[in-house]
Parts: C-alpha cells; sequence; structure tokens
C-alpha cells in the first residue's frame, strides 16, 4: 500500500517541491498527524527539495545525538583516547604502598571489571601487595562529579541501560548482570560481577506464564543494606521452567566500584589497610593546577586507554547508546586531544561553569564555524534522552551538510545505521530502494519519532533527509510508517 501510494504521487508530481509532497502529506493524514505536528527537509546539493516548518523548535529525540558526535569528531579527532590511571605519590616498601593509592577517571568508556582486574595486576606485577593508605576515586574531570545524584527517574524503568548517568570513573556502566533460571518451586540467581559483601536474592512469585512472555511479570528492582551488606532484591513473578538474563542498574556508582574493586583486589591477593573514599574537589583542583616546571604531584602506575574515539561514535549512532553519547557530550566540556596520550584535561574555567556548560559552549561554538543559526537550539545531556532538548529540522540539516566536508565525513557516515542492514535501521525498508542505500540517525521518546540521515535517490544523487513527528499519534508504529515513507520516497525520486 505505502510503495503503490508513493509510485502514484512520483508519477503524478514528477519531481519534487519545496512544499511537502502529495505522498507525504497523504502518510501523514492517515496516520492522523497534522501538519504542524511534522518537520521536514530533503536536500540535495544545496539545493532544498522539500522544507516544512524547517525553522519549528521541536523535540529531536536520539537525532541530537548527530550535535555530539559529529563535533567530537571535529574538536577532538579520529585518534582521541579517554584514560583510566592509576597515581600515587607514596613510596612502595616491601611490598606495601605507604600512602594514598588514586584512581582517576577520564571518562573512559571501556573501564569494566576486566580492565579493573588488569590495572590492578599491573600493581600487583611491580610488588604491590597491600595498600597501606585509602582508595581515593576520582571523577572530579567532570563538574558536577556525580551528576547522577539527585536527579528524577527520566521514567518508570530507572534500572534499565538507557537510563544510566554516566560520571568521568563509571565502571562497567554500573551495570549487574543477573542471571535467573526457575527450577522446582525456586528461582535460582546468579550475579556478575562478584562484588564485596553484595548479594542477590528473590522475592518473585513463579507463575504458569510463557516463557517468552517473562518481562511482564518483571517489577523494579532495588537493592537494600543490612549493615556493610548490600542485598539486590528482585520483585514481580517469574515463569516456570525459565531461563533470562538482564542487566539492572541498581547500585550507586560509589558502591558499585568500591565493592568491585576490593573483590578484584581480595582475589589478586591484595589487601587495604584504609578506605575506598571519594576524591575532594579541592585536591583534584590543586593537583590539576600544578604547573609543568613544579614536581609532579602524583607518579603513574598503571593506566588504560579507550577505543579510538570513531569506534565510539559507531556505537552511539549504529545503536542509539544514550550513555555514552552522554559520555561524549561531558568530553567535549572536559577534554581535549593530545597527540602523545590522546586526551588530556582541559584548563580550568575561570568562570566556574559546569561541564555541561562548556560542552554546550563547545557544540554552539562549531556550529558558528559552520554558520548554522543555534536559535531555539536548546540542550540538556547531548543524547536526546530528555524532554527539553530541542532543535529544528533546519539545524539538523546543516550537521548534516557539515558532515559531508568533514576531513573526518567517513569515520562520521560509518557511524550511522544502514537502512535494513544493522543498528536501529536493520530491520526497517527491508522492501524499499533505500535498503543499504541509507545511513540514518534514528530517535523515539513517547510522542515523538525522527530520522535524519542520508538516502540516495533514484539517480544515484545524495540527499540529506530530516523528519521529526512530535504528536502523540505517533504510537503503534503510525509514525514510522510515515518516516519509513519520507526515505522510500526520495530512494525513488529523480
Amino acid at each position: 500500500m505505502l510503495r503503490r501510494l508513493i509510485l502514484a504521487a512520483l508519477i503524478a508530481t514528477g519531481t519534487a517541491h519545496a512544499e511537502l509532497p502529495e505522498p507525504i502529506s497523504a502518510l501523514l493524514q492517515a496516520a492522523h498527524i497534522p501538519p504542524e505536528g511534522a518537520g521536514i527537509v530533503v536536500m540535495r546539493g544545496d539545493a532544498t527539495l522539500v522544507s516544512h516548518n524547517a525553522q519549528q523548535s521541536m523535540q529531536p529525540a536520539s537525532t541530537m545525538k548527530l550535535f555530539t558526535t559529529l563535533t567530537a569528531l571535529e574538536q577532538l579527532g579520529p585518534a582521541f583516547r579517554a584514560r583510566t590511571e592509576f597515581r600515587t605519590n607514596a613510596e612502595v616498601v616491601n611490598g606495601v604502598l605507604q600512602g594514598d593509592l588514586i584512581l582517576r577517571g577520564g571518562a573512559d568508556v571501556d573501564l569494566n571489571e576486566d580492565v579493573l582486574l588488569h590495572m590492578l595486576q599491573a600493581l600487583r606485577n611491580q610488588g604491590i601487595q597491600k595498600i597501606k593508605g585509602d582508595v581515593i576515586l576520582d571523577r572530579q574531570l567532570f563538574q558536577p562529579a556525580r551528576p547522577d545524584v539527585g536527579q528524577p527517574p527520566f521514567d518508570e524503568y530507572p534500572w534499565a541501560y538507557y537510563n544510566v548517568i554516566p560520571d568521568a570513573l563509571l565502571t562497567g556502566t554500573n551495570l549487574l548482570k543477573l542471571e535467573m533460571r526457575s527450577t522446582g518451586s525456586k528461582v535460582g540467581l546468579v550475579m556478575m560481577p562478584e562484588m564485596d559483601k553484595v548479594g542477590i536474592r528473590s522475592e518473585m512469585k513463579l507463575s504458569d506464564a510463557p516463557c517468552a512472555s517473562w518481562e511482564q511479570g518483571w517489577r523494579s528492582p532495588d537493592a537494600s543494606r543490612n549493615g556493610d551488606k548490600i542485598d539486590v532484591v528482585l520483585h514481580g513473578s517469574f515463569p516456570k521452567n525459565c531461563n533470562k538474563s538482564i542487566s539492572v542498574d541498581v547500585l550507586d556508582h560509589h558502591d558499585y566500584l568500591e565493592r568491585l574493586l576490593r573483590a578484584t583486589w581480595r582475589k589478586l591477593g591484595g589487601s587495604i589497610s584504609g578506605e575506598v573514599r571519594e576524591a575532594s574537589a579541592s585536591a583534584a583542583a590543586t593537583e590539576a593546577a600544578t604547573t609543568p616546571a613544579a614536581a609532579p604531584a602524583t607518579r603513574l602506575l598503571a593506566e588504560h586507554v579507550s577505543r579510538p574515539l570513531p569506534e565510539i561514535l559507531r556505537d552511539i549512532n549504529k545503536f542509539s547508546d544514550n550513555t555514552l553519547a552522554r559520555t561524549v557530550f561531558l568530553m567535549l566540556g572536559s577534554l581535549e586531544a593530545d597527540p602523545v596520550l590522546g586526551s588530556r584535561p582541559l584548563p580550568p574555567d575561570g568562570n566556574l561553569a559546569s561541564t555541561p556548560m562548556r560542552a554546550e559552549s563547545a557544540i554552539r561554538a562549531w556550529l558558528q564555524t559552520q554558520r548554522i543559526d543555534a536559535n531555539g537550539l536548546v540542550f540538556d545531556n547531548g543524547s536526546g534522552l530528555s524532554r527539553t532538548e530541542h532543535a529544528t529540522p533546519a539545524q539538523l540539516a546543516g550537521v548534516l551538510q557539515a558532515g559531508l566536508k568533514s576531513l573526518w565525513m567517513p569515520e562520521f557516515l560509518s557511524s550511522l545505521p544502514i537502512a535494513a542492514t544493522d543498528g536501529t535501521m536493520r530491520k526497517r525498508l527491508k522492501d524499499s530502494p533505500a535498503a543499504l542505500r541509507a545511513r540514518i540517525k534514528t530517535g523515539s521518546l513517547k510522542s515523538v519519532i525522527a530520522i535524519a540521515g542520508y538516502v540516495t535517490d533514484a539517480n544515484n544523487q545524495p540527499c540529506i533527509v530530516v523528519a521529526i513527528l512530535n504528536d502523540e499519534h505517533v504510537a503503534n508504529g503510525a509514525g514510522r510508517t510515515v518516516l519509513d515513507g519520507v526515505i522510500d520516497w526520495v530512494a525513488r525520486s529523480r
């Protein structure tokens, strides 16, 4: 039906016009989405083929990630890598580190339990067995250092991965992997990674529901304290004779890293005499202000560097990863490229601006160099997982135009999902000429759905396509049908 509608309209109209083409209008009407609920731009080269509400500020959902990812490529470069470091100013005597051990976060998105194991093993390889002082967790690269604290839940799934709020020392994305297996009259549970004094128990009731529909009985888990122990508690119901796994974010970031570090260090035969505590802002600022001519405040014991930035951007855009996008957004306000180290902290801001404010300033400055009007553009966290972030279709089209002219155009294009092939577009447009020929960033929230990317038309010419729908009628696939119709229409146009 969709294909017949578009083909008939193409035959009738011949070419696209700056006004909203009839087949797209028909799709909007069929979905009961009013014209004012849609913003659409289609461009080929510098020619605007379709412009409908192009200057209207709208909720862009995850297409907002294009501002963050392309600015990061332009500002930080394809060789950029984030860093995690173990540092100290204490000496090692007979296997004992005579002071504090600092674990400094550098927005390393690849920091997980395996990386932590290897970094701690590097300490053991240097003869360190006991830490006489404290282990200090330094998250001060971002300000505020704990942006997750005090934040209200975005939706009813605060434990879900897409809702994880990053900090500069986020480890394993703060997720616990839970394996649930029901046998007989109980649910067997396994939790990974192993953590010091963290256990898991179930309050779930067994049901006769099909295993495939187990999520219908799932209820939000929580973590309860019992002295110095933490119990992760599962609620709801679980089918009999069922085996499933899920990853949840239920521990405080400090608890997660402290208890993972203690368990890992103990496995390696190490011990800690002091506490595991958070770094103070004043101490971190003192060391950051140390001049090259002065004696170094600390020395490096072990380090880990992340994958290069283009690989991270691929994960962000292909799979619409909010936590990674939010981390890269904060990188723009806290790090700069270093040809040797991969990255280094930005100099302190004299105006005491927060990291998100500095990140926004970096993006706006880049937009200005591209002559993209930023009026109506509203930033929150750079991922689109926000009800306050707004952008216009014209601004997104401008970013996509800049992407084609960028030195890092291949890296940027390769980060976008390919229609009918991978990422969030892998199941879409399989029967369209856009299949394999469109690279599209998608986005969706309640009452919001959007696409932005590149589509090759019937003359084998690349076109920029942006379409945003802000209306309650986008639910139940109606909005996706409209957006897929826009992409298909462009792919068939001459």
